[in-house]
């Protein structure tokens, strides 16, 4: 009986489901820091929704309540969809895709419009680009083994 191949067997999870895992850890904590005075800046100026919330995640991510609560179901997605390589493949592949749509949005919402009701500022927008990028390029990339790849598709 050959062990070749099996660093994943072994560990219990392939390298996507450990990348889904590890980013629904982050979106979890991200949440949970969303709503600690200190860690949020501003934070008596926390709106449940839009843009005149003037909390800033660490002095620097403006967050309302809604946001804060889309970071905690996206992290309880991480860790719900990182059991299977498809799923973990999927909320990468995905969730980058709603960060993407997420960046066009705040490119061209105005920051002080009504339809900011995310809300979103400069700094929001670099941040959803790097991770639309990160977790397409995670999903995509770390299921181009052949073996991956097939279980990803099953």
């Amino acid at each position: 009986m050959s062990n070749h191949g099996n660093t994943a067997a072994a560990s219990g999870r392939t390298n996507v489901q450990k990348a889904a895992l590890a980013f629904g850890v982050v979106f979890l904590l991200v949440g949970v820091l969303g709503f600690i005075p200190g860690a949020t800046t501003n934070y008596s100026e926390l709106t449940f929704a839009g843009h005149h919330s003037e909390a800033k995640l660490l002095g620097i991510f403006q967050v309302s309540a809604l946001h804060n609560i889309v970071h905690l179901l996206f992290g309880i997605a991480g860790l719900a969809f990182s059991r299977t390589v498809s799923g973990a493949r999927n909320y990468l592949i995905g969730g980058g895709i709603v960060y993407a749509l997420l960046l066009v949005y705040g490119l061209f919402i105005g920051h002080d419009s009504a339809a900011n009701f995310v809300p979103l500022n400069t700094a929001d927008n670099w941040l959803h680009g790097f991770l639309a990028v990160a977790m397409i390029g995670a999903g995509l990339a770390l299921t181009r083994d052949r073996r991956d790849a097939k279980a990803a598709r099953a």
